[in-house]
């Protein structure tokens, strides 16, 4: 598979990712440029942490309109997988993507730490291979990760099964104290109605290699591996 990953001024867990996907799961990945207009021959597209253009205005509001962000636009419209980690979710929600808005955190202070996660959904292209009942452990690091939306939308994204990941304690629980940043509904992550476009706060890429500690984090991007084997075995079908 080929991966592209977009780097924008001020990314700095693109280096991660492609370590990743490249070194530990053996797949084709790169770096694209912001400038670029053209994803290429891209199987998928993942949009990285970070702090883009210094998060000036807010995060994710300038690399919204950086020109990669069209070809996005038009690779997501087509079906196209897209996962956006961190900052990476913040860009996708400024672009309209991926419902919602991230906001500073409750307690206003930047959280580094471990954290556990439920699959809500298993079977997503970003949650199918985590086993039932499975907990992730993965770590987070952000400032502004609050999840927030009316309760219009966040009535939809429940009805629609498009909350996929949410902030639990290692037995499970959706309490106050597992939630790192206070997000509404204890959402670590959601997609968009078509399923194609995920975002989530937790950094899969830094909890791939149990020299850091777990690997929990591979079975998001295995899932989306799954997705992309089990689209090219319909298509040469």
């Amino acid at each position: 598979m080929n991966f592209a990953v977009l780097q924008f001024p001020g990314s700095n867990c693109d280096q991660d990712m492609v370590h990743v996907l490249r070194n530990v799961l053996g797949h084709s990945a790169r770096l694209l440029w912001h400038k670029e207009k053209s994803l290429g021959d891209a199987d998928a597209v993942f949009v990285p942490g970070g702090f883009s253009y210094g998060d000036y205005l807010r995060t994710g509001a300038i690399a919204r309109f950086s020109p990669v962000m069209q070809a996005v636009q038009a690779f997501a419209a087509q079906g196209g997988l897209v996962l956006g980690v961190c900052n990476g979710f913040q860009i996708l929600c400024e672009a309209g993507l991926l419902p919602g808005a991230l906001i500073r955190n409750r307690s206003l202070q930047f959280r580094c730490e471990h954290v556990f996660l439920q699959a809500v959904t298993p079977d997503s292209p970003f949650t199918n291979r985590v086993p039932d009942g499975k907990l992730l452990r993965i770590p987070v690091a952000h400032g502004e990760g609050c999840y927030f939306a009316d309760e219009e939308t966040l009535a939809r994204l429940r009805a629609n099964r498009q909350i996929l990941w949410r902030y639990v304690n290692a037995r499970g629980e959706a309490t106050d104290a597992a939630n790192p940043n206070g997000s509404l509904d204890h959402i670590a992550g959601v997609c968009n109605e078509a399923r194609n476009v995920a975002g989530l706060m937790p950094h899969p890429e830094r909890a791939s290699e149990s020299i850091l500690g777990g690997t929990d984090g591979r079975l998001i991007l295995e899932s989306m591996i799954h997705t992309l084997e089990q689209r090219a075995a319909a298509r040469a079908a």
